[in-house]
């Protein structure tokens, strides 16, 4: 008696165990499943592209530093800015003035009044 309990018991445990295991395979792939894992995975991919970013500024900075006191350079006597960063300075500032003021050239019913 005991023994058709135990089995039965046994039997009835690894049926619900097989059937959720089974349940969780089928929302793993399905659209809605892929898709979550796809997410998660690139939010996961974007923190560690966001991590080792900070960790390559940091070694840049610090060897920038060794190589300034290697060169006995101070901050002042390093450039305030770029050459390139100069000449895109310039050409933001005559962008801006060939554009008119407050419209958006881009703005496909910029000639059109709405009604609000």
């Amino acid at each position: 008696m005991f023994r058709r309990t135990f089995w039965f018991t046994t039997g009835a445990a690894t049926g619900v165990w097989a059937t959720l295991k089974a349940q969780r395979a089928m929302r793993r792939v399905s659209p809605e499943g892929i898709a979550a894992t796809a997410a998660n995975r690139a939010v996961d991919t974007g923190r560690r592209a966001l991590l080792f970013a900070q960790d390559v500024r940091a070694a840049m900075a610090e060897r920038e530093d060794q190589l300034n006191d290697a060169l006995g350079l101070s901050p002042r006597d390093r450039p305030a800015e770029l050459p390139g960063q100069r000449a895109k300075a310039q050409l933001e500032r005559k962008a801006a003035r060939r554009r008119p003021a407050g419209r958006n050239p881009y703005h496909r019913n910029r000639d059109l009044k709405e009604d609000h």
